[in-house]
Parts: structure tokens; sequence; C-alpha cells
């Protein structure tokens, strides 16, 4: 059995189109999963740190858009297929599970390096936008995912660890809190246990800043994916509608319009949510000739019936338009050629009929 499983390698995607299946299925009832969620793919291989740093070098999380026709990242979509998947293949640390991130949240123990326990960020760092901005330290403490950041003393999630992390409520409870704080540092605030969210007081400021410091964006990213590893999934498409309705229609994010729509939507793990959002997209998107990620253009498909000449009257529709010298000459052709044509109908028909009565 080892050998054999061995020997089953699951190829990884190689382009855009194999990484997003989002319009597979056009039909919201029509998905693979009950729920519209993405069904695991099976075996695959994790992306070594050295690669995450060349991907994350080449991103364009953000960026301006560019004079040329844009086109879809193979890293983003790469990345965000792996998540949505749930790391398939993934190969979990050998070591002892020591559930460093729910001891986290239940105040246990503190950050690395800076040794800060979670209690003092929920009570002190609220409001303090300069440390939230410049510290880098603890985004990946706050929101853990199943892959490496940039602060190597966190450690990566384990299934098992999120399985107790989702069980847990004082954890469960802090990290909404940790969620408030990050949302009121966007000029988000939320409005609900259901995840709806709204401009928050301050959201001029917050949203002026938002869209000038784009490195935040890439924390998003990562808020989104942890909002989803334990237990939050619902919360993603309120606040990702809001930040495309900011950076599309109302213009207060425009620098973050191509991750919104590259990085964002693509953490949502039903394809009936992810379609929802990109057709909102679509419909204020400018200059709409770019938006590059709406449904594959349908190739058009000779009927059946264009390339085969039926007989009867086919037959000489078909003659006469070649024959004919002019419109008119080839339409008399045609009424003259049909007139003889049903004639010998009308006469065989006869003839048949009266055979019938001989008999």
């Amino acid at each position: 059995m080892g050998n054999l499983m061995g020997s089953w390698r699951y190829k990884e995607p190689s382009t855009v189109e194999e990484c997003d299946s989002t319009w597979e299925t056009d039909s919201d009832s029509d998905e693979h999963q009950p729920g519209g969620e993405e069904e695991d793919s099976g075996i695959s291989e994790s992306m070594s740190p050295a690669d995450a740093v060349r991907g994350a070098e080449q991103l364009d999380h953000g960026s301006p858009q560019s004079s040329t026709r844009m086109k879809r990242s193979f890293y983003a979509a790469k990345d965000l297929y792996k998540y949505r998947h749930s790391y398939p293949n993934y190969k979990e640390p050998r070591q002892p599970n020591e559930y460093r991130n729910l001891r986290f949240y239940l105040n246990k123990i503190p950050l690395v390096p800076d040794g800060i326990y979670i209690e003092e960020i929920l009570t002190k760092w609220r409001g303090d936008y300069e440390k939230l901005e410049h510290n880098h330290t603890y985004i990946q403490w706050l929101f853990p995912l199943r892959e490496q950041g940039l602060n190597f003393y966190a450690q990566e999630l384990t299934q098992d660890e999120i399985k107790e992390f989702q069980s847990t409520r004082e954890a469960k409870r802090r990290f909404l809190l940790a969620y408030t704080i990050m949302l009121d540092f966007f000029g988000i605030k939320l409005l609900d246990k259901n995840g709806n969210v709204a401009r928050a007081t301050n959201w001029q400021d917050r949203f002026q800043h938002l869209n000038e410091s784009q490195h935040n964006y890439l924390r998003i990213t990562r808020i989104l994916k942890s909002l989803g590893e334990l237990g939050f999934e619902s919360f993603k498409l309120p606040l990702v509608r809001l930040l495309l309705e900011e950076a599309l229609v109302e213009g207060t994010l425009p620098n973050m319009r191509h991750s919104a729509l590259e990085y964002f939507v693509y953490t949502l793990r039903q394809h009936a949510q992810r379609r929802a959002l990109l057709r909102f997209a679509q419909r204020h998107y400018q200059p709409p000739e770019n938006f590059i990620w709406g449904p594959p253009k349908k190739k058009r498909i000779p009927a059946s019936g264009s390339t085969v000449m039926k007989a009867g009257k086919n037959e000489v529709v078909e003659r006469s338009v070649g024959k004919a010298r002019s419109p008119r000459e080839g339409r008399n052709n045609l009424e003259r050629e049909a007139d003889d044509m049903d004639e010998r109908k009308s006469g065989e028909r006869k003839t048949a009929k009266g055979s019938m009565v001989l008999q």
C-alpha cells in the first residue's frame, strides 16, 4: 500500500485556469458539495518556504494598474487554491503538537519574539494605530494559518489544533476581539455575530491610510484565511463585499481593487459566493474591458447542420446561390428550381396514388 500511495502523485496545477474552479458551473445549485464548497482534490505538494518567498517577491499585491493588458497572478491562484483545498498532502510536523497558537489565545504563553500576551494586546493596543502599523510580529500570532509567515517564531496551525481551537470558547472569544481591533485599524466595525460589517466612525482617516499602505492588503488576506481556518468562514463574505464596494463603487480604496479581486475574493471556499462577488465587481469595474476575473468566454461551435446540406429544397438553395451572377438572378433561379421540385414531388404523389387505386 505504501508503494502504491507513493506512486500516486498529484500533479499540481500549472495554470491559473487549473487553480480556479469558480466558473466551472454557472449554476448556484450545481455545486461539488453542500453549501457550494470546493471538493478536496486529494494529494498535492506543499509550497516550500523558498517558493513562498520567491512568490511574495513577485507579488503584485495592490500595485497600480499596468498600461498593458493585465493577467491573473499564477502565484496568487496557486496559493489560494491550496488554501481552499485545505493544503492537500501537507505534511504536519512530527514533533508533539504543543498547541502554541491555542495556548497563546488562552493567555498562557506570550507571542515570540516580543514577549507580549494576548490580553495586553486586547486591552492596550486598540486604537494604537502606530503600533499596529509598524509592528510586524504580532499578525502571525493573532491570525495563525497552516502555512509559514514572515515571523518564523510563530507556529503553523495543525488540523488537531484547529479542532481544539474551534471547541474552546475562550479562545474563540479572544479571536473575535482581535478581529475587531484590526477592523477598527482599517476603519471598519463589526456589527453582529453573523460577521456583518460597516464603516466605523473613523473611516475617512483610516481608509486614506489603508489606500496608501498596501502592505496591509497582505494582512487582510491572512485575516480572511485565518477566519476560515478557525470556524468563521461566514465572516469573510461581508468583509470582502464591503471592501469591493469601497474600492469599486465609492472610490475610497481605489488602490485596493486589484488585491480585492485577485486575493480577497478567492479566500472564499464557496463557488457561489465568489461568483456573486465577481459579478458585482464586473458591473462596477472601469474600464470594463480590463476585467479579467469573469467567466471564460465560450467558444462558438458551428451548428451541426451548417456543414451538411439537407436534401430537397436546401440543395436547390445551395446550387442557386452558387450559380447566381447577381442577387436578383440568384433569387429567380432559386424560385424556378424550387417550383420545379414542387411540381416533381406533386407528380410523384399523383403517380403513387394512381398505383394504389390500380392495385
